[in-house]
């Protein structure tokens, strides 16, 4: 049986410039890396100066800070912004799965479709696509239901439809529904082919393929894109202040236009939209950890399986 002693006298012994087959590592010591301790100080120091300027800096003005942090006005509008990100996000999270699979799909003028779509709405700013529907009056004055090219059974004015919060809704889940589709679109190929190989040998239909099989794995790739991708949609929120939506931004502004204190209630949404993405990347890592789960125990295990001492018995 080779032992650890049997390998350090082997390779010891062994010729001036040849590879040893194993390293024990069972005395292995952490290497001296001063560059990383200089690169700590250097963070350090800038870390202590900005919290210097942020306490000294009278022009902060923090006593106004936390008079309007929590004010009726301020929280009214980060309840809007909440709901307008969420709402934005569950529509753009429906219509990229379908365009996601149009564009898998066997079917050329689908797969077009779904790339056009993909290309229009991911080429064109959000905030002209905004300022664009807020506007859809201009072009179409009134909207209905009914049969094309036949009667309408129901007509309102585009004005009475396409409300502000409706605009900003629509603006952002059309634009986020064109990230989203590459996003589901990557999920859905990185699982490999063998997967579906081996479900189909197991007798498994399509459609147990893809429910039991491919989605599960899709949904572990796709979490922190989509996370990444909800963040977005918060900050991209801020934009429907353009159009006269009462969101965080658009509260702290009708403020400072009547205080003129500026910098402080621009702080005022600072703090708030940090606190929403950090609750939201810690609800995040959670559900990572919780998909994550199966994948990570095979990951140890192959670790372990590479190890020196595994290859020492």
């Amino acid at each position: 049986m080779t032992t650890p002693q049997s390998v350090e006298k082997a390779v010891e012994g062994a010729p001036v410039g040849s590879a040893p087959e194993h390293v024990d590592v069972e005395h292995a010591r952490r290497r001296h890396r001063p560059g990383h301790w200089v690169l700590g100080a250097v963070i350090f120091g800038a870390a202590a100066w900005i919290a210097h300027f942020a306490i000294t800096n009278e022009n902060l003005e923090w006593p106004v800070v936390g008079q309007y942090l929590f004010s009726a006005q301020v929280l009214q509008g980060l309840l809007t912004t909440l709901v307008v990100s969420v709402v934005t996000q569950l529509i753009g999270m429906a219509i990229g799965t379908v365009m996601a699979l149009l564009r898998l799909s066997a079917f050329a003028p689908a797969r077009w479709t779904a790339t056009a779509y993909v290309t229009l709405f991911r080429s064109v700013p959000v905030l002209l696509q905004l300022v664009f529907w807020f506007n859809l009056a201009y072009l179409v004055p009134t909207m209905g239901i009914g049969i094309p090219l036949g009667p309408t059974f129901f007509s309102a004015s585009t004005n009475d439809v396409i409300t502000p919060p409706a605009a900003a809704v629509l603006g952002l889940s059309l634009a986020h529904g064109a990230y989203m589709t590459e996003i589901v679109r990557g999920s859905l190929t990185s699982v490999g082919v063998g997967q579906r190989d081996a479900a189909r040998a197991l007798g498994y239909t399509p459609a147990q393929t893809f429910l039991r099989v491919v989605l599960p794995q899709a949904v572990r790739v796709s979490i922190p894109p989509t996370g990444s991708q909800f963040i977005i949609a918060i900050h991209g929120s801020s934009l429907v202040s353009v159009i006269a939506v009462s969101d965080l931004l658009f509260s702290v502004q009708n403020i400072y236009e009547r205080t003129y204190q500026i910098v402080p209630l621009l702080l005022v949404a600072v703090i708030w939209y940090l606190v929403v993405v950090l609750v939201l990347t810690f609800f995040q890592q959670r559900l990572e950890r919780r998909f994550s789960r199966g994948h990570l125990r095979d990951a140890v295990a192959r670790t372990k399986s590479r190890r020196p001492e595994a290859a020492l018995r």
